[in-house]
């Protein structure tokens, strides 16, 4: 059988379980797994002792172009996702301009296909009901938008992409709907928010500790009251939605409960949530540790919500900010910009975790690749099964390193994981075929990447 690549000796993850088997690759797309004994000719990458792995798919990815470049870009993203293991990123709207039109999605479209790594896509902001017919029809798998307004700085979550009122949010679900795309949402109670902010900031209160506090104030009811009202509007709209940031008890117990009743709704778990949401993390890393601080009860509630299928993805929601932007945070903390880069580090994060024992390798899989790839409408990608475009990864799970910001790829030139040893690491990663990282260097060209 003529194969242009044959991973050998490796451990196939696949949605059967976990095989001895070696996988073959032709023409961009897997078309056998295979036992060792069977003859093939092409290139053969030696996997013994190694999982091999389908790349993840990251729907939640800050590529910060256009707008905010001294940030990141498009090429620099891509090449923490080929180091990382994510072979498909999916951006995000919130940028200048923000994504809202067809000519701004153009654009990024353009950007993407000339620079890229990996393969790739983009959610644009539903705010604009005139241009979402147009947008869905132009090759996207989901829209976005934000039910948030940043307190005291206009970034990261720019005008243009928010959408607070119950009303406007039914009135978009039912002009998505029928398109079939699904509908991510940052959940978020604004108003209730003005006014636990307003509490702190009022006694003079805007620290990194302060900032934790509020947004997890009373076991997080900014949180809880919007995903029950996103929920209800789905139910009623028929539109397919996506939870970003899950990170309460009461929250997963209400996706649990739709998905019971029939609502099509998935949710994700970012980076920092597991590996960086402890008050440890608040109070040493301080403004370099927020995005947000989740209080030990609802931490284990999302750990188990990940191990029993109630939360459905992992995605990076990968959001990097320079020194400078987050320094300001140690004394104005709603003055600095939130989020945090993540994109590098959380697929071996994921496998360390599971080498701990706090959740299992197939899950990890599931919810890094597979389940993405289903419930985002792309049938080519997030399995090793034959047919499936060859995106892959090897990895070696007994190979402990340390996380420096040495390694960082990124351009702000930190990591909040610096420090931190991970017993698993990225050995190569492969998009439709094509290796894009081996050994410690990026070896894809930008470009490389094809719209998913």
């Amino acid at each position: 059988m003529p194969v242009d690549l044959r991973i050998s000796g490796g451990t196939a993850l696949t949605p059967a379980g976990a095989l001895d088997a070696d996988v073959l690759v032709s023409d961009g797309k897997i078309v056998g797994l295979v036992d060792r004994e069977v003859e093939t000719g092409g290139q053969v990458v030696d996997a013994t002792g190694k999982l091999v792995l389908p790349g993840m798919v990251d729907v939640h990815v800050h590529t910060r172009e256009p707008g905010f470049t001294h940030k990141e870009d498009i090429h620099t993203t891509s090449l923490q996702a080929a180091a990382g293991g994510v072979t498909t990123i999916f951006g995000m709207p919130n940028l200048d301009p923000p994504t809202t039109t067809m000519e701004t999605l153009d654009d990024v479209f353009s950007r993407y296909a000339e620079t890229c790594i990996v393969d790739w896509n983009h959610n644009p902001a539903a705010t604009l009901p005139g241009e979402v017919v147009k947008m869905a029809a132009a090759g996207i798998r989901a829209f976005k938008v934000y039910m948030v307004v940043d307190t005291g700085r206009t970034y990261p979550h720019p005008a243009g992409t928010g959408m607070h009122d119950h009303g406007d949010l039914l009135r978009m679900m039912d002009t998505i709907a029928p398109t079939g795309k699904r509908f991510i949402i940052h959940p978020h109670d604004q108003g209730l928010m003005d006014y636990i902010e307003g509490a702190y900031l009022e006694r003079g209160e805007n620290t990194p500790a302060a900032y934790a506090q509020a947004y997890a104030e009373r076991e997080g009811v900014i949180w809880d009251t919007a995903i029950d009202v996103v929920l209800r509007l789905a139910e009623a709209s028929k539109c397919p939605i996506h939870l970003a940031h899950m990170q309460t008890r009461r929250s997963i117990e209400a996706v649990r409960r739709a998905k019971a009743r029939g609502v099509d709704v998935t949710c994700e778990v970012n980076h920092w949530m597991p590996f960086l949401s402890q008050w440890e993390h608040v109070e040493r890393l301080g403004p370099y540790a927020l995005s947000y601080w989740v209080p030990d009860d609802a931490r284990q509630a999302v750990w188990e919500g990940m191990n029993d299928g109630t939360i459905d993805h992992v995605a990076s929601d990968h959001a990097p900010h320079t020194r400078e932007e987050k320094e300001i945070g140690w004394t104005k903390m709603w003055s600095s910009h939130t989020g945090t880069p993540g994109i590098q580090y959380y697929y071996p994060l994921l496998l360390d975790a599971a080498a701990k024992g706090l959740i299992s390798l197939s899950r990890v899989v599931e919810m890094a690749a597979e389940h993405p790839a289903r419930d985002f409408g792309l049938p080519h990608k997030g399995a090793l099964l034959p047919g499936r475009d060859a995106d892959i990864v090897i990895a070696d799970p007994d190979a402990p390193w340390t996380i420096t910001n040495d390694g960082v790829l990124s351009k702000i030139g930190w990591t909040p994981y610096d420090g931190t040893t991970c017993s698993a690491r990225i050995d190569r990663t492969y998009v439709r075929g094509v290796e894009v990282y081996s050994e410690g260097k990026v070896t894809g060209r930008p470009g490389h990447g094809k719209k998913a």
